[in-house]
């Protein structure tokens, strides 16, 4: 009786709530479905209540205020939670209800019916709550529980492909190892396929949503390999279907991370030799049972299928396990089928478009795999496959590029096709193998290059892209590891090459933040100019002609600190060369700045950088170590064996201060031009520079002897003597610095004092000017001073009348029409003796004109000649 009334209550509450659960209630349903669950072990008839109140959780959940979402949050997920606790229950008909129950979480339609008071929680709560409360994991961990049921199995897997879709879901699902127990569901028995398809589905997003490390490491061990390999196979062989074919595609993905993964165990399952031979089948011929009834399509689904094969020979190409499995299955012929001119597709299946983007990824993994297969590389004359293949990027034929994703910047053109063939070229000179470099040198290799050097330059002047500043890197890169150390080839170099490099040292220096890549391509040419010039005289000579030192003094003025150690070595190499310090003599840059200058500048800037301690007029300040870094100082002093360089060794090609030293030292200490007197003062230390090294090096020599033994007293003595006289050099310098200051003090103030000598005769000179203005305006504008003029001037009229003779010319002493009151200035008119006293001709009057005669003995003096 009490099991009916129990019974007749189920029904009563399922009726109440058949349009959903209202959120206060839930904590109750779940404890009336879990004592169903108990009930179920003694009277089977509670399985259908208890379903039909599962079935009820699966309708969305009720709320009366906006907050009861917030309020109920734990509970409901405690309640959902306990939806898959309920897996346990040995029921094949209550296990697919919970799954269903799980699958309508996503079913985002209103219910049609409410409760009167009530509306519906959120679209997504219910799913939200599934993630709080760890669902997904639990219904990984039921999977054990259903090995043998297919029915509850697929349920079970509908429920995880939506849950999967979240990445909380997808970490609590890889939490449980979901990745291991799914990969070995793809070949379990299933007429249906539906197994397969949603676990590989589920795999996809657990790759997509969640780490894809975790992933790879729980699909690595051997017989989730093998269980892939297999799946793979059979869809491969027997999958006509399209869905199959992207299912075989899906599984290659994954088998590729597989591949990435140095755990997984590709390479003892055999599935990575299998990967190859399909990659490679169409290209070579290949004794395999596999690929003789396998026939590559037309679909896209098979054209995927050879680039993603193509990718796994990339991505085992990393491998050092898989160099002998890439060597046996001759995968350097089957790229090298593609170096060649489109002129027609490798396969009747293929159109032009998915032949060329085969081609360009082919010759892609080529760069990856030519390092690995050096003599399988030399036995199919690779290096002349591709260095006509390039001859013919520069031809002037009509093809076109279809610009696909590999061909990226080279629609229209054959640039694509050029930039991966010179990545191969890149790849295998960067080797520095003699046997390679020579094979491709006796082709020609140097000339060809330097032919689409120019023609990728002259391109790039019409327009700039990266594509095109890539291409006239590498090729820069590949000519500096073919010429160095080899005096023949820096002469095959020498003129043209150079005529070339010039422009890319004066590019400007706005682009090299344009992004594009001007910086690796101003680097490649700096390190083309330091392989392919310096050597050979012939090619240093002409560099010099062309003003390269000049240009490299403009790019060191720019002080761009990643151009430092480049440009001081190549200048530095070039010193050997007796015209260069000439040409480094003779450069200005702005405000007629000379090159000690800017390298005594490059030093102080050194030396800021590395924290060295100087006065404000730059003398040394700690005598003992006048040259050592603050990071060689708060090292502590460890014994090191004689082969490891120590702290003040390495310091050395670490800091640009020995090049500066050196090139100094070749211009010469003395009379170095355009120097103030801190640059005198910072040239006393460069001077002796190494003096304070050698001084730094026997002091960690001292100190590393201290830290383990003690010196006999000779060997204490010569240390002592050693250190002293470094620091006596320390002092001496810091003396002449001293000096060199007073002096240029003394030189100041007397500068100091001409310059005020000048100021005060100016003073006097403009005292002078005042004082014969206020003359001149006495003399022409006081009352005064004139009344005492024209008194004067009368006086002298008085005086000039009493002194005539009686018989002699009567001369007017005034200028007639004279409107000034200052004196007449050098030349006057004077009126001649009347020609009807004298009985002569009519002298002349204007004798302003002439010069003026002033005694009579002169005048008889010109009469006579």
């Amino acid at each position: 009786d009490l099991q009916k009334e129990q019974l007749k209550t189920l029904k009563k509450v399922v009726k109440r709530f058949e349009n959903g659960f209202p959120l206060e209630n839930l904590a109750q349903i779940i404890e009336i479905l879990n004592l169903c669950a108990e009930k179920m072990n003694e009277q089977e008839a509670f399985t259908e209540h208890l379903c039909e109140l599962i079935k009820l959780c699966g309708l969305p959940f009720h709320k009366k205020k906006f907050s009861d979402e917030v309020s109920y949050s734990i509970t409901v997920s405690k309640s959902i939670a306990q939806l898959g606790y309920l897996m346990r229950v040995p029921s094949s008909q209550v296990r697919i209800q919970i799954c269903k129950c799980v699958v309508s979480f996503y079913n985002t339609e209103l219910p049609r019916k409410i409760l009167s008071g009530y509306q519906p929680t959120s679209a997504n709560y219910k799913i939200q709550m599934a993630e709080l409360g760890g669902l997904a994991e639990t219904l990984v961990l039921s999977l054990a529980l259903v090995e043998n049921q297919l029915t509850e199995k697929l349920w079970i897997l509908k429920a995880l492909q939506h849950l999967s879709s979240s990445g909380v879901n997808c970490r609590l699902m890889i939490k449980a190892q979901a990745a291991s127990r799914l990969c070995l569901y793809l070949n379990g028995v299933d007429p249906s396929g539906q197994l397969m398809f949603c676990s590989s589905e589920i795999l996809w997003n657990l790759l997509e949503n969640s780490s894809k490390e975790e992933v790879a490491n729980q699909l690595s061990s051997l017989e989730c390999v093998y269980a892939l390999k297999e799946v793979f196979v059979n869809l491969l062989m027997h999958g006509f279907r399209h869905c199959d074919r992207q299912l075989r595609n899906d599984l290659l993905v994954i088998a590729t991370l597989l591949a990435e993964n140095p755990a997984a165990a590709m390479i003892e399952s055999g599935f990575a030799e299998l990967l190859i031979v399909l990659a490679t089948f169409t290209e070579v011929k290949i004794p395999s049972p596999l690929v003789k009834s396998l026939k590559l399509t037309y679909y896209h689904e098979d054209f995927e299928m050879k680039m993603l094969l193509f990718n796994v020979i990339r991505v085992l190409s990393k491998d050092p396990c898989a160099v002998q499995l890439l060597s046996e299955n001759d995968v350097m012929p089957a790229l090298l089928y593609y170096v060649k001119p489109n002129q027609k597709p490798g396969f009747h299946e293929w159109s032009a478009a998915q032949y060329e983007e085969l081609q360009l990824h082919a010759i892609a993994i080529l760069a990856s795999v030519a390092p690995l297969l050096v003599d399988k590389y030399l036995s199919c004359q690779a290096n002349t496959l591709l260095l006509m293949f390039l001859e013919w990027c520069v031809g002037q034929d009509s093809f076109f590029d279809q610009g696909n994703f590999h061909g990226t910047g080279g629609c229209g053109n054959k640039l694509a096709q050029m930039r991966y063939s010179l990545r191969v070229l890149r790849s295998v000179v960067s080797l520095y193998d003699d046997a390679m470099n020579l094979n491709l040198c006796d082709q020609g290799a140097i000339s060809q290059l330097l032919d689409i050097l120019k023609y990728a330059a002259n391109k790039s002047k019409e327009k700039e892209d990266a594509i095109l500043l890539e291409i006239q890197a590498d090729i820069l890169f590949i000519l500096s590891a073919l010429c160095e150390n080899d005096l023949h080839r820096k002469e095959l170099f020498s003129y043209e090459g150079v005529g070339i490099l010039i422009p890319f040292i004066q590019m400007d220096p706005k682009k090299l933040y344009s992004g594009l890549g001007h910086n690796r391509l101003l680097f490649s040419a700096l390190d083309c100019l330091w392989s392919c010039v310096i050597g050979c005289y012939k090619a240093e000579d002409y560099f010099l002609e062309k003003q390269g030192i000049f240009l490299l003094l403009d790019l060191l003025a720019l002080k761009q600190k990643n151009l430092y150690n480049v440009i001081l070595g190549i200048l530095v190499e070039f010193c050997d060369n007796l015209k260069t310090t000439l040409h480094i003599s003779t450069w200005r840059g702005e405000k007629d700045q000379t090159a000690a200058n800017l390298l005594i500048q490059l030093w102080r800037q050194e030396e800021l950088e590395l924290g060295l301690k100087r006065d404000r007029y730059g003398r040394i300040v700690d005598v003992k170590r006048p040259i050592a870094s603050s990071f060689q100082k708060q090292q502590e002093i460890i014994p090191m064996p004689s082969n490891c360089p120590s702290f003040a060794i390495m310091e050395i090609s670490e800091s640009i201060r020995a090049k500066l030293y050196l090139l100094l030292c070749k211009l010469g200490f003395e009379n170095l031009r355009g120097l103030s007197a801190e640059d005198f003062v910072t040239l006393a230390i460069i001077k002796h520079y190494i003096d304070f090294k050698v001084g730094e090096v026997w002091s960690e020599l001292c100190a590393e002897l201290k830290e383990e033994f003690r010196p006999v007293e000779p060997d204490e003595e010569a240390l002592k003597v050693i250190l002293e006289l470094s620091e006596d050099t320390g002092r001496k310098v810091a003396a002449l610095q001293t000096e060199m200051l007073e002096s240029q003090h003394c030189q100041e103030i007397q500068e100091e004092h001409k310059i005020y000598a000048e100021i005060i005769a100016t003073h006097k000179q403009k005292e002078i000017v005042n004082k014969s203005w206020k003359n001149f305006l006495t003399r022409t504008s006081n009352y005064e001073a004139l009344k005492a003029r024209i008194l004067t001037k009368r006086l002298q009229e008085k005086a000039i009348s009493k002194s005539k003779t009686q018989n002699g010319p009567v001369h007017s002493t005034e200028i007639k029409g004279l409107g000034t009151t200052i004196g007449s200035g050098r030349l006057v008119t004077i009126e001649s003796t009347p020609p009807q006293l004298t009985g002569g001709p009519r002298a002349v009057t204007d004798l302003a004109l002439r010069k003026p005669l002033f005694c009579e003995g002169a005048l008889k003096k010109i009469k006579k000649i």
